[in-house]
């Protein structure tokens, strides 16, 4: 048996075809978003966390790997059977370091997919809306507890 996690979020997500919003670009670009996380409230420096966007409006133009480097606080809010995780800090789009906002939702229902419901990368940029992804993607843990 492993370490119970009291809040946390494990995410294997990924979704085609969505639009997002650069800060300083007019319009929003089309392309794939996958997120990738293991995060855990009392294991936050061994917690990872990243988000790969490829355009596939203007290919390569707006591509990027996001690595979190410092996840500083992670909240779990039960809502109904639902269970909202929100996980902020720091990290790194190629040498550009910037403060994040993820916030994942865990649908419990077997017909409902999952919901990435912001990706937030102050100043660079925003998903621009929820994003629902397939169920079982977005596995939350501790609100059980809740």
């Amino acid at each position: 048996m492993g370490v119970i996690c009291p809040c946390g979020v494990l995410v294997d997500a990924f979704k085609e075809g969505e639009n997002v919003k650069f800060t300083g670009v007019n319009g929003n670009i089309k392309g794939n978003l996958t997120y990738l996380a293991n995060v855990c409230v009392t294991t936050l420096a061994a917690s990872t966390l990243s988000l790969e966007f490829v355009d596939t409006e203007t290919p390569g133009e707006f591509s990027f790997l996001f690595t979190a480097n410092d996840i500083t606080s992670v909240t779990c809010k039960r809502e109904g059977q639902n269970c909202v995780v929100t996980v902020t800090g720091t990290g790194f789009v190629g040498s550009s370091e910037f403060s994040f906002e993820a916030v994942f939702r865990d649908q419990v229902a077997t017909a409902a997919n999952d919901i990435v419901q912001s990706f937030v990368i102050n100043g660079f940029f925003n998903q621009t809306g929820a994003v629902t992804v397939p169920q079982g993607s977005i596995v939350a843990l501790g609100c059980q507890a809740l």
